[in-house]
């Protein structure tokens, strides 16, 4: 099966919820289009100056022009920020309905290990809402407009619109050498960040037998290895989008100075005017701007599409599960019958056939040499492990039957590494409970 086959209910669930906020793309999508309009404002000022105030000295014509040209400017920043303000919220939305979920899906990672040395799926969300709520989806709402601003050239003059045509054209290619060289750069940038994350992660938890056994040292060297290595390639993913970044500022401004030189040519021949030369340079550099901004703009994009990709496929390895009916307590009956454990990570049998049964007041002790299947015993009694084969029953209902979190307030279990999470001692106790719930 294709790997897009396996995430489409990931990407189902995400195109849900980016859903949800239909309307408020639809409202951000029409501002841009009012405030790409307005930004014409700017040429047609220029042209009524040069070609109407200036040839009839009118004080009034030009005070008019320019009070309309100040309230059209002052509509166009209210557009814009209204448009800003849209855009984040469009990221919060998202994030806050797919906060909950994407931690779920982090912890369920967590238990299996799955997606070892990848960043979680709630750290994935967070890429995609920084997408969401920065600069890409205006630069995406502005492309549009470019080749209608291209258009209006050609109204001047036919080769003042060839002119910024082949320039959008420069300007389109050096966006796809940008997406062609860079890509690669930032994908190793990505993985050897992740590699030396996950190493550092591995240490910490293992911090008492690291400083035990004498590893503290090799340690600390090993990570700034992976460290340097990581930003070295990031460095150089960096420099690779930073030259392209500054080949496309430099190609805008080239281009705009080319569009004037031509237009003045075109003005002393007498084709255009003067008022029309400057406005052909001053629409030129309008429209090449969204693509500078989408260059300048594309590592942020590319690691949201990584991103997005990822959590659609961490999505739908971990489907929301079924809602469980709810059960009585029960009565304090324990019956394993055939049990097999296997360790999830090496699928490495450790319990192979145990049964037993405990009644009320009775107790087991299980005593062996180390590595003997103890602690996969107690994994699955708790629920932690999925039996292999056979089943285990509390009070008749086999434990899948119950919800995790019913099910830990029934089961005593204490792990070999005592961990308390950040908070009191209280809330530790309470199992991280909010405090209404726990008086309701």
């Amino acid at each position: 099966m294709s790997p897009s086959a396996i995430s489409k209910p990931g990407r189902r669930e995400l195109n849900q919820a980016v859903g949800k906020s239909r309307h408020l793309l639809i409202a951000a999508a029409v501002f841009s289009a009012f405030a790409n309009l307005l930004i014409l404002t700017g040429p047609l000022f220029m042209l009524q100056v040069y070609d109407r105030v200036l040839a009839s000295g009118s004080v009034e014509t030009l005070t008019a022009l320019f009070a309309l040209v100040t309230l059209l400017f002052l509509l166009y920043g209210i557009l814009d920020f209204a448009r800003g303000r849209l855009v984040a919220r469009v990221g919060a939305r998202t994030q806050t309905l797919l906060a909950r979920r994407a931690d779920e899906v982090s912890l369920r990672q967590a238990e299996r290990h799955a997606y070892e040395g990848e960043p979680s799926a709630a750290r994935n969300l967070t890429d995609v809402r920084q997408v969401l709520s920065g600069g890409a989806l205006p630069v995406i709402f502005d492309l549009p407009w470019a080749p209608v601003f291209l258009a209006a050239m050609f109204v001047f003059h036919p080769w003042l619109g060839v002119l910024g045509v082949a320039g959008g054209l420069v300007m389109v290619a050096i966006t796809l050498l940008n997406q062609w060289r860079s890509r690669k750069a930032l994908d190793a940038a990505r993985a050897l960040a992740a590699r030396a994350d996950a190493f550092a992660n591995a240490a910490q938890q293992d911090a008492t037998d690291v400083k035990a056994l004498g590893m503290k040292g090799g340690i600390v060297e090993r990570l700034a290895r992976l460290r340097q290595d990581a930003l070295a390639a990031d460095i150089t993913a960096s420099d690779r989008a930073g030259a392209y970044g500054s080949a496309s500022k430099a190609m805008r401004f080239y281009l705009q100075s080319a569009v004037l030189a031509l237009g003045a040519a075109l003005a002393i021949g007498g084709a255009i005017t003067p008022g029309a030369m400057i406005a052909a340079s001053i629409l030129m550099g309008r429209a090449l701007a969204p693509i500078e901004q989408g260059i300048a703009q594309w590592p942020v994009m590319q690691r949201g599409l990584f991103a997005w990709r990822r959590l659609q496929q961490q999505l739908a390895a971990a489907p929301v599960e079924a809602a469980k009916t709810p059960l009585p307590r029960p009565l304090p009956n324990l019956t394993v019958r055939n049990l097999a454990v296997v360790v999830p990570e090496t699928r490495a049998l450790t319990v192979g056939g145990v049964s037993f049964d405990l009644a009320p007041g009775q107790a087991l002790g299980v005593i062996g040499h180390s590595a003997s299947g103890k602690s996969s015993l107690g994994r699955a009694l708790a629920n932690i492990w999925q039996p292999a084969a056979g089943t285990i029953r509390l009070g008749g209902a086999t434990l899948d039957q119950w919800p995790a979190d019913r099910l830990g307030t029934l089961v005593g279990y204490l792990p070999q590494d005592v961990t308390l999470m950040a908070g009191t001692v209280a809330e530790n106790i309470a199992r991280m409970q909010p405090q209404d719930h726990l008086m309701g």
